[in-house]
């Protein structure tokens, strides 16, 4: 099938650029920087060059050889691809006297180039230190903006046997307002990509290749009540059936009552399930740990040791599934890897050496909404695809500082409060997840005629469609004033509730 090729520079955002492409239904396919690939290959239609970390003017510049890409497909250059790109070909890159980095106006108004076609909005998000202060005499600017002179430009007509086209915002971000459009212009205008790329082909070549590479080995996968595990379990169980026995651990920071109430949902869909309390061997694993890094790391170890047990304890299995997805692979991986690390994921990393089984991660290359659009294809249950995000490490990284079992319990009963009130007010499927934090912080409180000194819990709700960016939710005052009164008045322990207001980016959806 037709795709897009997106040299990864090791930006934040560069699965994200194959998530939109994605929404084209064309495939895109993410290598990077340094990886040779062929471009004569008939089925790739064009060439995009992610943002970096990096600064093309810094010392660790990271190279490509342009020669052999550009004039061969059209190219597109995003950020730091941009940059590169005019740097290379006889421009000037400066260090901007400040960062640009968040929301800024095009000026559309001399603008006709195809590639803006339907352009209405102006709004378009940056994130850059430097800027192009001088362009090579092979290309032309198409727009600037109230910061910069020099936000998109163009190969000149004639110049080159396939277009170029740069910009130094991010349209792949949702900030982007029409950036979704600008992208669509570019793969199935400029490169004239064929929309090939749907959910049923993904699940028939997944289910294909599963059985091919398991052939009649046995799979033993986590199971936690979530959209992801659930529905890699389901493509899993479709393509080899018994062969799939799903296990389910109790690592102490669940949700309440979420150990019987997932084990006995699976055991309701006829799936193989082994349920384990191993929640006193995870609180103890993490008994006076603070960091947040090594909090996921113990879970990490500790959730592969009780598989370990488990599979030793079982004949022949031979591989170990997960529910691993694209944001969790971003996240976990260097920028010369090549994406920058935010956070270590308790599925990709971690990992002992001496695992003795083949690790199966059927959903490694979709995002949320994607796999959710998996599961509905898979007729997988409603009630599993509605469920928010949950992490891995559970209630482990709302915990903020140690973590003990009386934290939980306060987490635990806070969080179904908080959660119980989104389904009955109906805020619940209008928001994309939603979480109690519980804060390291003590406070003065006044309850009938006595001083409590107790802590204070962050409800966290935000709205999204991939995980990558996020808004915080505008839920109803009079609705957080209700959550607020009951988890004061019922969870002994916590005298203090705040609402958190913060975007991703810069946030993150979690706290840890």
């Amino acid at each position: 099938m037709d795709k897009v090729i997106i040299l990864d520079f090791g930006s934040q955002y560069t699965q994200l650029i194959a998530r939109r492409i994605r929404e084209f239904s064309v495939n895109a396919q993410i290598i990077p920087y340094n990886k040779p690939f062929d471009i004569s290959d008939p089925q790739i239609k064009g060439v995009i060059l992610s943002g970096s970390p990096c600064s093309v003017r810094g010392e660790q510049v990271l190279h490509v050889d342009l020669d052999s890409i550009l004039g061969k497909k059209p190219v597109l250059g995003i950020c730091y691809g941009a940059q590169y790109i005019a740097q290379y070909k006889g421009g000037r890159v400066e260090a901007s006297e400040k960062r640009e980095y968040g929301r800024a106006n095009l000026d559309l108004s001399k603008q006709n180039d195809p590639v803006f076609n339907g352009f209405k909005q102006e709004q378009v998000w940056m994130s850059h230190a430097d800027t192009i202060a001088q362009l090579g005499e092979d290309f032309e600017v198409l727009l600037a903006t109230e910061s910069i002179p020099i936000a998109a430009y163009k190969s000149k007509e004639g110049k080159f046997d396939q277009p170029i086209y740069c910009v130094q915002f991010h349209p792949e971000v949702t900030h982007s307002l029409d950036g979704k459009l600008f992208l669509e212009n570019f793969v199935l205008r400029v490169c004239n990509a064929k929309k090939d790329w749907t959910r049923q082909k993904f699940v028939e070549d997944m289910i294909s290749s599963i059985k091919e590479e398991v052939k009649d080995e046995k799979v033993i996968i986590g199971l936690s009540g979530g959209v992801d595990s659930s529905v890699a379990a389901a493509i899993i169980h479709k393509a080899i059936g018994d062969q799939l026995t799903g296990i389910f651990v109790n690592n102490g920071v669940l949700r309440k009552n979420e150990f019987e109430d997932v084990t006995n949902l699976y055991k309701s869909w006829g799936l193989n399930v082994i349920a384990i309390d191993a929640s006193e061997e995870f609180l103890s694993g993490l008994k006076g740990v603070t960091d947040p890094e090594e909090k996921r790391k113990i879970i990490g170890k500790i959730f592969i040791d009780v598989f370990q047990r488990e599979a030793q304890s079982m004949q022949d299995v031979s591989w170990l599934a997960q529910g691993t997805i694209y944001p969790d692979v971003i996240e976990s991986v260097s920028v010369f890897g090549p994406s920058v690390t935010i956070k270590s994921h308790h599925n990709v990393g971690g990992l002992p050496e001496t695992l003795d089984l083949k690790l199966l991660e059927p959903l490694r290359m979709l995002f949320k909404d994607e796999v959710r659009s998996v599961g509905k294809h898979m007729e997988v249950d409603d009630e599993i695809l509605g469920r928010h995000p949950f992490p891995g490490p559970g209630l482990a990284i709302r915990i903020l500082g140690a973590v003990d079992s009386e934290k939980v319990r306060l987490n635990q009963e806070a969080d179904a409060i908080f959660i119980n009130a989104l389904k009955r007010s109906g805020y619940y499927d209008k928001v994309w997840q939603a979480g109690t934090i519980l804060l390291p912080v003590k406070s003065v409180g006044v309850m009938g005629d006595e001083r409590t000194y107790e802590f204070t819990l962050a409800l966290r709700c935000v709205t999204s469609t991939d995980g990558m960016t996020a808004e915080w939710a505008r839920v109803p005052y009079e609705l957080l004033a209700e959550v607020s009164n009951e988890i004061i008045n019922n969870v002994k322990g916590i005298n203090r509730v705040v609402y958190d207001i913060s975007t991703k980016p810069p946030s993150t959806i979690e706290w840890e």
